[in-house]
Order: C-alpha cells, then structure tokens, then sequence
C-alpha cells in the first residue's frame, strides 16, 4: 500500500496520527510531498526525527521540499538504486529515501515521476533571523533537462511534487504581508510546461497547506490519500 500525505516540517506528530488510523506495515510507502525537515537543523533534532521514523518502520519516500537541505550536500548520504530510480539514504535510517529528482520509480506498477522543490518566500525572513536556507531549494538546469529527457522516453502514470503548475496555483493560499510581484515562479512556470507535455493520470504535491483537488492535481497537507489510479 501506497499512503501519500504532505508537509510535515519536521513534526512526528502527523506521522503518528498517519500510522494510528492506518497502521501501514513494513513494506508499505508513505510519500511526503516535501518539506519533511529532517535534514534542517543539522543537529540532534535531525535525529530524533529520523530515529522515530525508523521505529515506524514503513519506507519514506520523501519528496525534496524548500525547507530542507537536499541530501546530495550531507556526506552521511550515499546513493543506490530503488524501485528503477535513485535515491540518497543513510545507513543508519535505511527506511527513509530521498528520491532524485527528476527519476521516474515503479511503485506498484505505475511509472512515479519525482520532482521536488520550490521557492521559499520567507527566504529574507529566514536570511535576516540566521535561519537555514539553501540556494538550491529550487530545480537547477541541470534537473529540469533531466526530468524532460525522462519524460520524453518513458511512461508517466503519477507526478509527485513539490509545488504545483503555474496555472494551478491556488492564490488564496497566497500569505499575507508577502509582496507576490517579488516571488519567483520560475519553477511553476516551468512546471506548466511538464503538465502539457506528460501523459499522466494523477498529479500529487504538498507546499500550499491546502487540501483540495482540481482536476488531476492533488494538494495534500496534513490529509492523506492512497495510491489508487
């Protein structure tokens, strides 16, 4: 089984509820749509976040959010493949995996596209307070030629992502006081172009803490939704 669910920033008490209603097993997934937090602080509550997900037991699948740094930047992380994809895990958590971006994985028979990041528009807030922000938070050129030379030879069923197409931006989730002329859309515009160019039958992303669906796009925060089409 499949369980798929959104930001969790670092908080193990959504994964608890998750397993309290749902109780996966061993070998069941739980996709987080980014923004998982446990490679943030760069400390020990890195660690207890990652030493409770590993007493859960189930395999994360986690989406690389813009608050977290990637794993590619940690030299505790190695790279293996997984379900025909890659991934970064670390020996110690091997149940927790970061998919790369841009590979596409076979999750119980669907083809899983994976693309993770976005733009933070607290990245000044963050700056200015001494908080952890990462320049790469976004796709790099490098990924997004990946992810279209993975689209344009294989099979699409899924998309998971971080954020959303351009056209699907959900604007009343926009934040207040956040001057919107100043935030960069690169990544969902570039992300509207993927949307016209894959064949696939559904989209899932976190970011927006929204739950809501339209059309084929499904916003999850703290909902959770199974693997079905």
């Amino acid at each position: 089984m499949v369980y798929i669910t959104g930001d969790i920033h670092g908080s193990m008490k959504y994964l608890n509820d998750l397993f309290m209603k749902y109780s996966p097993k061993k070998d069941d997934i739980i996709v987080l749509l980014g923004d998982v937090c446990i490679n943030y602080f760069g400390s020990l509550d890195d660690i207890d976040s990652k030493r409770l997900m590993k007493k859960l037991g189930s395999v994360f699948f986690c989406i690389h959010g813009n608050h977290e740094n990637r794993p590619q930047n940690i030299a505790s992380y190695k790279e293996k493949e997984w379900h025909g994809g890659r991934v970064m895990y670390e020996e110690d958590y091997p149940n927790i995996l970061f998919p790369v971006d841009g590979d596409i994985f076979d999750i119980e028979g669907r083809k899983c596209l994976v693309i993770g990041g976005a733009y933070s528009v607290d990245k000044y807030y963050r700056i200015m307070r001494g908080d952890k922000w990462w320049p790469d938070e976004q796709p790099t050129p490098a990924i997004k030629e990946h992810t279209e030379d993975m689209i344009a030879s294989n099979k699409t069923d899924v998309i998971f992502s971080h954020t959303c197409p351009y056209k699907y931006i959900p604007r009343e989730c926009f934040l207040p006081g956040i001057d919107q002329s100043s935030v960069d859309r690169s990544t969902e515009e570039w992300l509207d172009r993927i949307e016209e160019k894959a064949d696939y039958k559904a989209w899932y992303l976190g970011h927006w803490h929204t739950n809501k669906r339209v059309d084929r796009m499904h916003f999850l925060y703290h909902d959770v939704e199974t693997l079905e089409v």
